[in-house]
């Protein structure tokens, strides 16, 4: 499975929300990593205090849904190796182009598979750092992936999770009219308006902590990822996305704007 989720062009989001080419803007925020923008700049500031709480050596990185490698041909190039497992082939073969055009092609490893046989695809307690980007609420049933992914981690190693969010759901059906649909959401217990919903499930914060903590991780942190970004008028938020970022990040952290955010960014750890 890609990380599908995460790549929106300028027009309606899957929240109903127009949106922006945010995702496509550089500037002077990060001026020697990856560009931050409302969708990565709160994952990017959980992954670097990681990183710099473990300054020597090399890290083992799983990225799971990691598609054409927007998390990890940066952290290979950090000096980094990483696993990207992910169902597409073509994601895949975008990802080994995009490492060898960055020079890190030996660092990088493309697994085909998905999330769902996670389990068999990782030696457990083999890394360092496990990413799961918009993967738990399109699997089947995500305890076992979660339980695998607990598993895949050596002890004190970590796991950043990003998820779905029902509460910018049910806003962004209900502001574009579609009552029935946020009632749908609201009420079904996996967040989902059914069958034709292209989301298995969505996560409030508490769901997804006690998601993760059943599969033996505590955790650490729960930030909201683009609390604002979808809700803003595109001439705002292209006009001033460097003040986008910043107000993202200030608000990442603090209910009740971090729950409303598209999606929720759970950074959890096995237990040494």
């Amino acid at each position: 499975m890609t990380e599908t989720a995460g790549r929106r062009r300028r027009g309606i989001s899957a929240r109903g929300l127009r949106v922006t080419t945010l995702d496509r803007v550089e500037h002077i925020l990060n001026p020697s990593g990856p560009p931050l923008t409302p969708r990565t700049a709160v994952v990017w500031s959980v992954l670097r205090a990681e990183l710099d709480r473990r300054p020597a050596g090399e890290l083992t990185v799983l990225d799971v849904g990691g598609g054409t490698g927007g998390f990890a041909v940066p952290l290979a190039r950090a000096g980094h190796r990483v696993t990207v497992v992910d169902a597409s082939p073509d994601a895949l073969a975008a990802l080994s182009r995009r490492a060898a055009e960055a020079g890190v092609a030996g660092r990088v490893r493309a697994l085909q598979g998905d999330g769902d046989a996670l389990a068999g695809l990782v030696e457990p307690a083999s890394v360092d750092l496990a990413l799961c980007h918009a993967v738990l609420e399109v699997v089947d049933d995500p305890s076992p992936v979660a339980s695998a992914l607990a598993g895949a981690l050596r002890p004190g190693g970590a796991a950043s999770v990003l998820v779905a969010g029902r509460a910018a759901a049910v806003l962004g059906r209900a502001m574009n009219g579609h009552l029935d649909l946020a009632a749908a959401l609201a009420t079904d217990p996996a967040g989902s308006t059914g069958p034709r919903d292209t989301l298995r499930r969505r996560f409030d914060a508490e769901g997804a902590a006690a998601l993760l903590t059943a599969a033996g991780l505590t955790v650490e942190e729960i930030h909201g990822v683009r609390v604002l970004a979808g809700l803003l008028p595109a001439a705002v938020a292209d006009g001033q996305p460097a003040a986008l970022v910043e107000l993202e990040r200030t608000l990442a952290a603090r209910p009740p704007w971090r729950d409303i955010a598209a999606q929720l960014h759970l950074f959890a750890r096995r237990p040494a």
